[in-house]
């Protein structure tokens, strides 16, 4: 009985992981400096899992956003990190930096 629930919780977080075939996940460059957000437009395939790789560039702090996606990521300046986007409808998400809303937007296209 025991090896049943070893097995079944080894299924689960494999299935969980959404990598269980050893597919890597797309990674997309977005970089923020000066209060802009780059590129302003990214492309990505709808109905995959993807990773957005973040840098900061600027000298002071940023927080990448999308409240729709329930996405936010605050990085200090020169730091670098990442968030995971699960599968996406075919559409356009809009992102911010908000300590910069006014000039800070990137439309991420999923198709």
């Amino acid at each position: 009985m025991r090896n049943r629930w070893i097995w079944l919780a080894m299924a689960t977080a494999i299935q969980l992981s959404g990598n269980a075939m050893g597919e890597e996940l797309p990674v997309f460059q977005v970089h923020a400096k000066d209060g802009r957000l780059q590129p302003a437009r990214l492309e990505v395939p709808a109905g995959k899992k993807i990773k957005l790789a973040i840098r900061n560039d600027g000298p002071g702090p940023l927080e990448f956003e999308n409240l729709d996606l329930r996405v936010e990521k605050v990085l200090a300046s020169g730091a670098s990190s990442f968030v995971v986007i699960h599968s996406l409808k075919p559409g356009s998400y809009r992102f911010i930096d908000e300590f910069h809303p006014a000039t800070s937007e990137m439309w991420l296209i999923a198709k």
